[in-house]
């Protein structure tokens, strides 16, 4: 079994896959494959590389082409995808926000044992009340597209 080196374009950038299959008419051999041009000569010269070493080595710019006359690489930056942010459903029930951008809540005592709570403090308890400046990394963290007006704090 020979192994033979598949080349394949893809998007200005050569892959090199090795694969192994047997050398029969359908297949090339190594000397023969070629890109753009280049024809891969595989012989070994002594002291210096040849054929397809010789032309990785050189073919730096393949990878980061350089512009002439200028020292520096060219370089493109493709980002990945971020993750989507989910928000807490719970935290979304609790929480709204004001049309000033402040984030209100309700207060705590106003589901049980109502009646040895007099009528002035079941009112007050009824009331919205705003949510603490010191709370609301914790309240933004888990509703991240709430929409908040830091400069209303």
């Amino acid at each position: 079994m020979a192994s033979a080196l598949l080349m394949m374009p893809s998007t200005g950038l050569a892959h090199v896959f090795p694969v192994k299959r047997p050398l029969n008419s359908t297949t090339l051999p190594l000397s023969s494959l070629s890109f753009k041009g280049l024809s891969l000569n595989l012989s070994s010269n002594g002291s210096r590389a040849t054929g397809f070493s010789q032309w990785v080595l050189g073919r730096q710019s393949a990878i980061h082409p350089r512009r002439q006359g200028s020292g520096f690489e060219t370089v493109t930056v493709v980002a990945a995808k971020g993750y989507k942010m989910k928000t807490h459903k719970a935290s979304a029930k609790r929480f709204r926000v004001t049309g000033r951008g402040k984030i209100v809540r309700r207060r705590a005592g106003k589901q049980h044992l109502l009646v040895k709570k007099n009528t002035k403090r079941k009112n007050r308890l009824s009331k919205m009340t705003y949510v603490d400046k010191s709370d609301y990394a914790n309240v933004i963290g888990a509703l991240p597209y709430l929409k908040v007006n830091r400069k209303a704090l």
